[in-house]
């Protein structure tokens, strides 16, 4: 039987063992610090990176915003401040197109002589709004073509007005559009006797009287099952001025202390020589509707005109013909809009049955060996070099 002799001392094999534990430890140690050299070269890397990503986007940021500095008008457009300080003035760009019915009713003759509407475009792009029409005068008894109708129409033109303005209490504070009735059911415009007035509705939200006026202070009515309050838009002059002390309306035409419509067109005189008790009372307005232009001093041009017949196969007079409408009539801060005829004939409704008679099928020029309508003379009217007839004018 073999025996094994341990002939290192116990020392000597614990120095082995811490030699051992040395190199292991040294092993570790270097690899550690290997790893931690890497991670550091790595987020190293990462770092630079990142800053040079930063100060590539913290140099494209100053660029930009030099950029946008250089802009003059950057806090006008940029702050909602000054966003909501603009909501005014878009506003008052705006345009509203369903006045076009305001206008055509007082344009559009009524009557013996009539015109009808084949076709319409209106520009509202621009700023001078204009409406080209292709249309047919009719002067309802022979000569049927009649060159006056299309004369008095462009005549009557420069005679055309608008008014605009808003409805105040008895203190002349303003009282919100949307707390006005100005029309009845059927779509006309409230009017007695030939003069226009509108209802209050003083109990709707926002609509109440303000602070230094109450409820109490007007006399109301019911409308529609509404309490209203009756202003009217035409002065009442005989039951508001009394001589002495003119109660609510002066001659100079100065209204105080009763709810009424102060109008941005129309001014009021009174001649008291005749009746103190009942003046004379006379009306101003400076709102022209349609605007001059260079080649016309009534706002209309006729481009074209000629003898035709319509669907009907009567004569009529065919013409083409473009107006320039005053932007005011159009611009949406103008409340209460009402377009003037010179015969005092105002827009009465907005809806289609009120214009639906102002058009009609397009008249045809007239056929070869129409002789009627050829032949026919025209009475009276003026021709421009622009107009091209058939037949005699």
């Amino acid at each position: 039987m073999a025996r094994e002799i341990n002939l290192v001392p116990d020392v000597k094999e614990e120095m082995i063992k811490a030699l051992k534990l040395r190199n292991l430890i040294l092993f570790i140690c270097i690899a550690v610090s290997i790893a931690s050299i890497v991670v550091t070269l790595i987020f190293g890397l990462i770092m630079g990176g990142q800053k040079l990503a930063r100060d590539s986007k913290k140099q494209a940021i100053e660029d930009l915003s030099s950029k946008l500095n250089s802009y003059n008008e950057l806090n006008q457009t940029l702050t909602i401040k000054n966003q909501v300080e603009n909501i005014d003035t878009l506003s008052g760009d705006k345009r509203i197109f369903t006045r076009t019915f305001n206008l055509l009713s007082a344009i559009i003759p009524t009557g013996a002589d009539t015109i009808r509407i084949s076709e319409l475009n209106i520009n509202l792009s621009e700023e001078q709004p204009t409406l080209t029409l292709d249309a047919q005068a009719n002067a309802g008894k022979d000569p049927y073509i009649d060159y006056n109708v299309l004369d008095s129409f462009k005549k009557s033109m420069q005679y055309m007005h608008y008014d605009y303005g808003e409805y105040v209490d008895k203190n002349d504070n303003p009282i919100p559009a949307y707390c006005m009735i100005e029309k009845g059911s059927d779509g006309a415009m409230l009017q007695e006797n030939g003069n226009y007035y509108a209802y209050w509705t003083i109990e709707e939200e926002g609509c109440a009287p303000t602070n230094d006026s109450k409820k109490s202070d007007y006399q109301t009515e019911n409308y529609d099952g509404k309490e209203v309050v009756k202003i009217w838009r035409t002065p009442n002059y005989n039951e508001w001025y009394k001589s002495g002390d003119n109660t609510n309306i002066s001659l100079d035409g100065v209204i105080k202390g009763v709810p009424h419509f102060n109008s941005q067109c129309i001014t009021y005189t009174g001649n008291d020589t005749e009746s103190r008790n009942n003046p004379k009372w006379d009306s101003e307005n400076s709102c022209n509707l349609i605007m001059t232009d260079s080649e016309s001093d009534s706002g209309i041009r006729i481009t074209e005109s000629s003898n035709g017949r319509d669907a009907n196969n009567e004569l009529v007079l065919r013409f083409n013909a473009t107006i320039y409408v005053n932007p005011e009539f159009y611009r949406f801060s103008n409340h209460h809009m009402m377009a003037i005829a010179p015969s005092n004939r105002v827009n009465v409704t907005d809806s289609f049955v009120q214009i639906q008679n102002m058009f009609s099928q397009r008249a045809n020029d007239c056929p070869a060996g129409d002789t009627s309508c050829q032949s026919t003379v025209n009475s009276g009217g003026e021709n421009n070099a622009n107009q091209s007839t058939n037949g005699g004018s």
